[in-house]
């Protein structure tokens, strides 16, 4: 059976478990080695990962090319523009040639639906590299930077601020499967999708009062207000202006919280500058943890 990940509901908690703890293990064991050596299994050799791109692209692009070359394989990158999908090709058949060249696919899409469109007919292991619906391996990164810090998800209370979006909605799908709970704090009128929020259960709490969110919180984690396609930037920029991270919102969190953010940022927005250089700030390390993450997710796919 051929495995994909597309969302993180889709999967036992177990095997989410497994990911990331071998994500934590690859990062440890190539501690100090150069970027491009493969790790000492090379779970991908002789792969090759198909990346395709209808949204654009930095942290997504290097980190899963990295990914497939620590992983011993290979990648080809193009743009929807660069193929016959940009010109009215149905997804279907894209997805049944692609599964004839390549061993993998990532696909960062517009619409959720037509990467579920490609992995229904896909012969070959389909990865969520971003959709307008979710984010999970971003999540995965997440956490894994949270575990590096402070130790492990389980029992930790995380604090999301601002819009109720994909990212967003992949937190909500993790934390029933982590153990963790979630604390939402958006306007009404960007609430997160209501079958999302569905899916995370008792593990997740909405609120319109960012301090009620982040009060005692061990993470507290925003995204930009404004995501590419959105075309109400004045609106949200109203919307938002009381859920921008600062000083006085983080002091509210636990002593040792810390703080996340996927980026690209839009400083003077939704964080101050105090916050994301600030010493609490851990968004580098989770932009490099990107990397071991969906290696760990590839691997995963490639084991089925």
């Amino acid at each position: 059976m051929v495995r994909h990940f597309l969302d993180i509901h889709r999967l036992e908690a177990a095997e989410l478990r497994a990911i990331l703890d071998d994500a934590h293990a690859r990062k440890a064991a190539r501690k100090g080695w150069p970027q491009g050596r493969p790790d000492a299994d090379a779970p991908g050799k002789e792969r090759v990962l198909a990346m395709v791109f209808e949204k654009n692209s930095t942290r997504t692009r290097f980190s899963f090319d990295a990914a497939i070359r620590q992983l011993g394989g290979a990648s080809i990158i193009a743009t929807a523009s660069d193929m016959q999908l940009g010109r009215g090709e149905p997804v279907e058949d894209t997805a049944r040639v692609l599964s004839r060249m390549v061993d993998a696919v990532m696909i960062r899409a517009n619409n959720h639906e037509d990467v579920e469109r490609f992995a229904r007919v896909s012969t070959v292991p389909v990865v969520n590299g971003l959709t307008d619906r979710s984010h999970p391996c971003q999540i995965l990164a997440d956490l894994q930077t949270i575990e590096e810090h402070i130790g492990p998800i389980a029992g930790k209370t995380i604090a999301w601020v601002g819009d109720g979006n994909n990212v967003c909605h992949s937190f909500m799908h993790a934390a029933p499967k982590f153990g963790f709970h979630l604390n939402v704090a958006c306007p009404a009128e960007y609430h997160p999708d209501l079958r999302d929020l569905e899916k995370g259960g008792a593990s997740v709490s909405l609120t319109s009062d960012p301090r009620e969110a982040v009060r005692g919180a061990d993470v507290v984690v925003t995204d930009t207000w404004v995501s590419m396609g959105d075309q109400d930037y004045e609106a949200r920029l109203a919307a938002f202006e009381a859920y921008g991270v600062d000083e006085a919102l983080m002091a509210l969190a636990a002593p040792d919280a810390v703080f996340l953010h996927c980026l690209p940022a839009h400083r003077g927005e939704e964080v101050t500058d105090a916050v994301i250089d600030g010493p609490r700030s851990l968004v580098w390390d989770e932009a490099e943890n990107r990397i071991h993450a969906q290696k760990a997710v590839l691997a995963w796919c490639f084991g089925g």
